[in-house]
């Protein structure tokens, strides 16, 4: 066993000094457009108006660090979260009945770590184009809810309850370029049911927390 785990190592450290390695720290803006509402813009149902309302500004910063092997790579990335996305619920009963609507809007405060697998396209000298996928890791920082019911509405946002988890697990998938020591990447984020809500302890929304993302990282060496 001891072998085995110092030939395990061994194998570790010499691919690691055969790789190229890269450190940097990165920035970028985020939205809350996701791909449902996208969809819409055929139907005429979702227009400029609702892509404005969908853009609201979102950030995020952070560090990132590159295992390059040939075309292949691994970057797992720290990164500090923050945005805002504000949308009118309305609710039916059993016979489908209106009952009322409510406001709700998710502050995101959160510390995500996404850990991506990626392929060089083109690879060369100065530029290179990439594209990538993996897994994320978001982990609550303070985010919030608050609600607010319409004149409508026969209940009072008193009685929904807040359901915010400590952590959840999510997906990545995007493009980027390299030039020189810059890095521009353009990817899409999946987090599902991590801001919920629920009345009488039954969940009666939990809208996934999907952003574009466009961000530029500086890779110090």
């Amino acid at each position: 066993m001891k072998k085995l785990i110092l030939a395990a190592v061994l194998l570790l450290f010499v691919s690691f000094t055969q790789a190229q390695v890269n450190f940097g720290i990165k920035a970028g803006y985020n939205s809350s457009l996701g791909m449902n509402d996208l969809g819409s813009v055929t139907n005429g149902t979702y227009n400029l108006k609702s892509v404005n309302a969908d853009l609201s500004n979102g950030f995020q910063a952070g560090v990132f660090f590159r295992l390059g092997f040939s075309k292949l790579y691994f970057q797992p990335e720290l990164l500090y979260s923050m945005g805002k996305k504000d949308y009118s619920i309305s609710m039916n009963d059993a016979s489908n009945t209106f009952i009322g609507a409510f406001n709700k809007s998710v502050k995101i405060s959160a510390i995500d770590v996404p850990l991506l697998l990626g392929y060089k396209l083109l690879d060369l000298k100065l530029v290179n184009l990439r594209v990538f996928a993996g897994p994320k890791l978001r982990f609550n920082a303070g985010s919030s809810l608050d609600f607010s019911t319409s004149p409508t509405s026969n209940f009072s946002a008193s009685v929904l309850q807040k359901d915010i988890k400590a952590a959840q697990l999510g997906l990545e998938a995007g493009f980027g370029v390299d030039v020189l020591m810059l890095s521009l990447d353009l990817r899409y984020q999946v987090i599902n049911d991590m801001y919920q809500t629920k009345l009488k302890d039954v969940t009666i929304d939990k809208i996934p927390a999907n952003t574009f993302v466009i961000s530029l990282g500086w890779k110090i060496f």
